[in-house]
């Protein structure tokens, strides 16, 4: 028998699914008298993993399924149940399911029945890891000592025990020392602390036949003791002890180390988040045709991207100050082209308050600067860059949001640039107006093919692409879907910040204060 590792996961963070009312609900799979397809053995159902010999399988690996209460929600057939057979049909979410499998082919025929098992999550996020040894168990084989391992089940409210972790088998021994293992502990007792967790002892043989040694009886309170003497068992056999008399046990099984860490998600970590927003400046705003036209009646396309794409990521900035730069334009009082300036005008302080006060200082600039080019996106990746690389201990992440019509002059230089910015804690997102070809954008996303400049790869995929013409109406005024603009925007967000801080073994921090550039160092360049 392998060792068998998986464990119950926990999703990560959902931009939609984020705030609305759901349940984490754990589906738990078994099956009851499966058709045996083995000439000289019983089946190897894998519905999860492979169980060697037997028709009755309890799978380890766990489902973890969104359950809303007001919606009715299907279970699809699972494809690896097709080697024995599929369900007839599709299944609503109670928090009890059995339901029969006929083997496909032959119609009528019973294979035998799946069943599902939920519970309802809690919130704890916490994993213990956990070693243990056992002393003096029985021995099994009749040449050989035993082949032990353990099976770990959490119980349920109605007296049942659902499986939860099996450990390897140690062969040959009546001594065996199993690996460290690490277990969520919503798995191991769902939050509650005194739950009974049961353990039993086997002895491993081939033919699936494991021979039972013993059990006891723990709860994640007592575990997490650590070693002591209140964490050493005695392996008892139910059915030797009622026939002798002077039975004591069948061995002992000690728990050698205990730890418990917290797990932490992109929620954990964002409240560090630091946005920053850059608007491209091209084209004529007092012609129509140009994106930057300002129509006195309806916003123009990039006011209306910054409003859409701004109201779905300010919630994640804790005090919603947002820095906002300009860059392709000529700015008074020489003309000079600048790829670097604050939308608001003030070198010192290029923040602004909130979405609105990005709108502000954008229609600002449309009437005090010339909009020219050419667009070059390296020096505003170049200059959030400064300020990533000054604060590389966890407390800040930096988000650029560039808005474009997805021409580039610039390209080998942002690609450099771009990979000088995957070693820091900064993801970029690219937000596309208009209805010109966006290719360029599409090989800066890099999902295809991970950015390189001079022969070097990015370390991190830190940029997300989104054309912003695809969930408009047909008139381009209106948004036709928030919530999927919502998830596209922040899809990669999660697991690109999540990989820096971890790469580096960054643990959450508070919520800090207001960032505000020490001395400020890195001025914005005019």
């Amino acid at each position: 028998m392998d060792k068998l590792e998986d464990m119950a996961s926990v999703y990560e963070f959902d931009p939609l699914t984020g705030n609305i009312p759901a349940t984490k609900v754990e589906i738990t799979v078994s099956c009851r008298n499966l058709l045996d397809r083995d000439t000289f053995s019983k089946s190897d159902p894998r519905e999860t993993e492979v169980i060697d010999n037997t028709l009755n399988p309890d799978f380890v690996r766990k489902y973890i399924l969104d359950y809303f209460f007001e919606e009715k929600q299907n279970l699809p057939p699972h494809p690896h149940l097709h080697s024995i057979g599929k369900p007839s049909h599709l299944l609503p979410l109670p928090f009890d399911i059995i339901f029969t499998v006929y083997f496909r082919g032959i119609p009528g025929k019973n294979c035998g029945t799946i069943i599902l098992s939920a519970e309802e999550l809690g919130n704890c996020r916490d994993s213990a890891t956990m070693q243990f040894c056992a002393n003096k168990l029985d021995k099994k084989d009749f040449f050989g000592k035993s082949d032990p391992f353990m099976v770990f089940y959490r119980s349920n409210e109605d007296g049942t025990f659902t499986i939860c972790h099996k450990t390897e088998v140690v062969k040959n021994t009546l001594n065996p020392v199993w690996q460290p293992f690490t277990i969520p502990v919503r798995a191991l007792c769902n939050g509650d602390y005194d739950r009974t967790i049961k353990v039993e002892v086997y002895d491993w043989d081939r033919d699936g036949s494991h021979d039972f040694i013993g059990e006891f009886t723990t709860s994640y309170r007592e575990l997490a003791r650590g070693q002591s003497q209140f964490n050493v068992y005695e392996v008892v056999n139910p059915k030797k002890k009622m026939k002798k008399k002077k039975y004591v046990n069948s061995g002992t099984v000690t728990l050698l180390s205990f730890s418990v860490e917290s797990e932490s998600t992109f929620l954990d970590y964002i409240k560090g988040g630091n946005f920053w927003f850059a608007v491209q400046f091209s084209g004529n705003p007092s012609q129509s045709t140009s994106l930057h036209y300002m129509n006195p009646y309806q916003m123009n396309a990039y006011a209306l991207a910054l409003k859409a794409v701004g109201e779905i990521i300010q919630d994640y900035d804790s005090d919603k100050m947002f820095p906002a730069l300009g860059f392709g334009a000529k700015l008074p009082p020489d003309g000079r082209v600048s790829h670097e300036f604050p939308l608001n005008g003030n070198i010192e302080n290029p923040y602004c308050n909130g979405i609105e006060g990005i709108l502000e200082a954008y229609h600002q600039s449309l009437k005090t600067v010339q909009l020219y080019g050419p667009t070059n996106f390296a020096p505003v990746v170049n200059h959030v860059a400064r300020y990533a690389a000054a604060v590389q201990d966890g407390s800040q992440y930096f988000v650029l949001l560039i808005i474009t019509d997805g021409v580039i002059s610039d390209m080998s230089q942002t690609k450099e640039a771009i990979v000088n910015a995957a070693k820091l804690p900064m993801s970029i997102i690219i937000v596309g107006v208009g209805q010109a070809e966006f290719d360029a954008m599409v090989e800066l996303d890099g999902d295809d093919i991970r950015i390189s400049s001079r022969g070097k790869l990015a370390e991190r995929d830190i940029v997300q692409f989104v054309p912003f013409r695809d969930y408009m109406d047909r008139t381009g005024n209106h948004v036709l879907s928030m919530a999927r603009l919502a998830k596209d925007v922040l899809a990669e967000i999660p697991d690109q910040f999540i990989s820096y801080m971890k790469s580096r073994g960054i643990k959450p921090n508070p919520a800090p204060p207001p960032y505000t550039p020490p001395g400020h160092t890195h001025h914005t360049q005019i």
